[in-house]
């Protein structure tokens, strides 16, 4: 499904990434872990096609397509879907607007008609209750308004909406309560099927005794340092990643 091969990516000429390889099969869930500068966001950014991020050396492979060859709104198309750390608002568009106009784009590109209104608010209704979201608050503004947890719970319902193959959930436990992860993180888990994948970022166990990851990587200074089984995030809150960092000169990479 996706294949990264030596990736060296950076922003404003800094180098952030400096060569990942990742295959992610249909089907299974990665937890990527690290440090706050690690490159997890960046891996993220670059794999949806953020504008700001540049690509040096390496490849992105998508369903046997040069993913790095396609515009951002194509790879949305193609199934590919970022829940952001932090989600903005967008004033003046209602979340109504919002995901008819997201649906109908990637049923466009597909070839398919617009799904009829009435279809549309019936699609709506079924995926608003997998993530508990209010109506009243899919009648605003895109996240105008939201808590933390409001605005989490409405990119995993994006998610519902849009039927993505490859779904990159950043640090969506972020400010999240204990409640509002659980929420979170059960409606991630009806959407999986063994059809669909995902990218989880996060520092912490908490997410994964939800969302139970096949395998996890640790991110270390733009490198993948080590690659284990969901027992590795449970060592790691025992021990934190400093016992992971390479010495000088060493290469600590250590895969299944």
């Amino acid at each position: 499904m996706l294949e990264i091969h030596d990736l060296h990516a950076g922003i404003n000429g800094k180098e952030i990434l400096k060569g990942i390889d990742l295959v992610v099969k249909e089907g299974e869930v990665h937890a990527l872990m690290g440090h706050n500068g690690a490159g997890k966001s960046t891996l993220s950014n670059v794999i949806v096609g953020h504008p700001a991020y540049e690509v040096t050396q390496g490849s992105i492979t998508w369903n046997g397509k040069d993913l790095l060859a396609l515009k951002p709104e194509e790879r949305a198309h193609e199934g590919i879907f970022l829940s952001f750390q932090q989600p903005v608002e967008i004033p003046g568009v209602s979340m109504v607007n919002f995901m008819r106009a997201a649906l109908n784009a990637k049923r466009k590109y597909h070839g398919l008609e617009p799904l009829p209104a009435a279809d549309f608010l019936k699609l709506m209704r079924e995926k608003r209750k997998i993530v508990e979201l209010d109506n009243k608050l899919a009648n605003r503004s895109v996240n105008e308004g939201f808590s933390g947890g409001e605005r989490k719970r409405n990119e995993i319902f994006q998610m519902a909406m849009l039927e993505p193959t490859l779904s990159i959930l950043d640090e969506t436990d972020s400010g999240l309560d204990v409640d509002a992860l659980r929420v979170v993180a059960e409606g991630f888990n009806k959407l999986r099927t063994p059809q669909t994948s995902a990218i989880v970022i996060t520092h912490y166990q908490r997410l994964l005794d939800y969302i139970r990851p096949d395998v996890v990587h640790v991110l270390i200074d733009g490198r993948i340092v080590k690659t284990a089984g969901p027992e590795l995030a449970a060592e790691i809150e025992q021990r934190g990643f400093d016992w992971l960092k390479p010495e000088a000169g060493e290469d600590k990479t250590d895969h299944i």
